[in-house]
């Protein structure tokens, strides 16, 4: 993780992402730095966009786990059906956790 902080980093302050810069910021902050591991990382942000990257990491809801598209839309009618037939079958999973209760699977046996 060090790595892309300090890929992120360069990209803040307008310097080139390049193996000797992204080693010089990660020597600064004391990471013992592999080689191989930096050529991989500026060979996979070689054609990529950061700002544009942080943008859209930003833009999507923690919680949520929906893209961006799916947070903005408006729900429908057909998104209400869909709805009920999830809580249906969610309603049919719960019977699951009940077996597997009983047959002695979770966490609760290994605490007795």
């Amino acid at each position: 993780m060090e790595y892309v902080y300090a890929a992120l980093i360069l990209n803040e302050s307008g310097e080139e992402i390049n193996e000797d810069n992204l080693t010089d910021v990660l020597d600064a902050a004391g990471v013992d730095v592999e080689e191989s591991r930096v050529k991989a990382l500026i060979a996979a942000l070689e054609d990529v966009d950061i700002d544009e990257a942080v943008e859209e990491a930003a833009a999507v809801p923690a919680t949520g786990g929906a893209t961006t598209t799916e947070a903005a839309e408006p729900a429908d009618d057909g998104d209400e059906e869909a709805a009920d037939e999830d809580e249906a079958a969610d309603e049919e999973d719960d019977g699951d956790d009940e077996d597997d209760e009983a047959s002695g699977e979770g966490l609760g046996e290994l605490f007795g």
